[in-house]
């Protein structure tokens, strides 16, 4: 392992947990306000793309932060689905107020 690779996987896993933080906090609130989360898709696809990557390049502690942030962003972009429709079903439940 090089030492770019050591310290761009930290960052990964930092940012990981970062993003996994994100989640519960999400949990907790319910509901996404002054986010522009589309973002986060962006880089969850980023993300994906940086599990076939670095393995290309033997950056296997770079792979294992990737991991983390991957499985954490997706995580999050599935709760605001899941927090967006069930939002709307609400809204339409109470007749759009």
């Amino acid at each position: 392992m090089s030492w770019a690779d050591a310290v761009n996987g930290l960052f990964e896993g930092v940012t990981g947990i970062a993003s996994i933080l994100n989640c519960r906090q999400l949990y907790k609130d319910k509901e996404v306000k002054g986010v522009v989360w589309w973002f986060t898709i962006f880089y969850t696809l980023w993300g994906f793309w940086n599990l076939y990557y670095y393995p290309s390049l033997n950056q296997w502690f770079s792979f294992a932060g990737g991991l983390v942030i991957v499985a954490a962003n997706a995580f999050w972009v599935g709760m605001v689905i899941y927090y967006r429709r069930k939002l709307k079903i609400k809204t339409n439940q109470q007749g759009g107020q």
